[in-house]
């Protein structure tokens, strides 16, 4: 027996509001499979609720309502599997123009809170909590320059296996990573998969500091003494974020964690990740 659900029921459902449905209706679009000939109340059965969410999904794609009727109205299935196919890449497509979107704005809300954080410890260091972070050392470079801060992403993705490619994407955001005092530039993950190269930043409390090319030893063996007369860390790595400031200029934020077991960096892939 078919299962019916009420207009509200299916509204809800479908997270949309009870006159959209007769709009719908009344459009001819999405018509319930049963009506009550005495009440008129409106009835609809699953199959009707999986063309509602078809309905709802295309429009948020900015399709006319009678586009979609069109395509949905096709005697020919193919057509329509066509049709929801390249709706399917033109999702993909806004879904990663929204995270590169929401990549600039994180961003820039991470420089905004430096330069707070700055302004109220002008003279000193100061604490953040950080989430935890995947990031990929790069293989060859180990500052920033201005060739390859210019288009650094286009190293990261190179070094990525061609079969995992699809698996990566990265923030816009780049740093030194020093470990055993070695140093590798990085690029911060937000998609990734388990390749040779990856770190992973533990979460929480990091003592920051920020400085220029020009005094970045400095200021950097400055944290380091905080950590290990305040904190009792003995920090086994150490972090220095590239903040660009200018066309041609970049300052650095540096990080070292000061929680527990600062020693505790974990691995990636396997256990050919470390620096050498």
């Amino acid at each position: 027996m078919k299962k019916y659900f009420s207009v509200g029921e299916a509204a809800k459902a479908v997270h949309t509001t009870s006159e959209t449905l007769r709009h719908y209706d009344r459009i001819g679009l999405v018509k319930p499979s049963k009506k009550d000939e005495w009440t008129n109340y409106r009835y609809y059965t699953e199959q009707d609720l999986v063309r509602l969410n078809t309905v709802r999904a295309l429009q948020k794609m900015d399709l006319p309502l009678q586009e979609i009727k069109r395509v949905l109205a096709y005697d020919d299935l193919q057509k329509i599997v066509d049709f929801l196919v390249q709706a399917e890449k033109k999702a993909d497509e806004k879904i990663a123009a929204l995270q590169y979107s929401k990549s600039k704005i994180q961003s820039a809300k991470a420089d905004y809170e430096r330069k707070l954080q700055i302004r109220q410890n002008p003279n000193g260091v100061f604490t953040r909590d950080c989430p935890e972070r995947v990031i990929l050392l790069s293989d060859t470079l180990k500052a920033p320059t201005l060739d390859n801060l210019w288009n650094y992403l286009s190293h990261f993705y190179g070094q990525v296996p061609p079969a995992c490619k699809e698996q990566f994407a990265f923030e816009d955001l780049a740093g030194i990573y020093t470990e055993n005092g070695v140093s590798r530039l990085f690029a911060v993950c937000t998609r990734y998969a388990e390749i040779d190269g990856l770190k992973v930043l533990p979460k929480g409390k990091y003592l920051c500091a920020g400085c220029t090319e020009g005094n970045r030893e400095q200021v950097l063996g400055e944290v380091l003494r905080t950590a290990r007369t305040e904190y009792g860390a003995e920090p086994a790595f150490t972090v220095q974020l590239i903040v660009v400031s200018g066309i041609l200029h970049w300052d650095y934020e540096v990080q070292v964690y000061s929680e527990g077991d600062a020693a505790g960096i974990k691995k990636g892939a396997g256990e050919g990740v470390g620096i050498k």
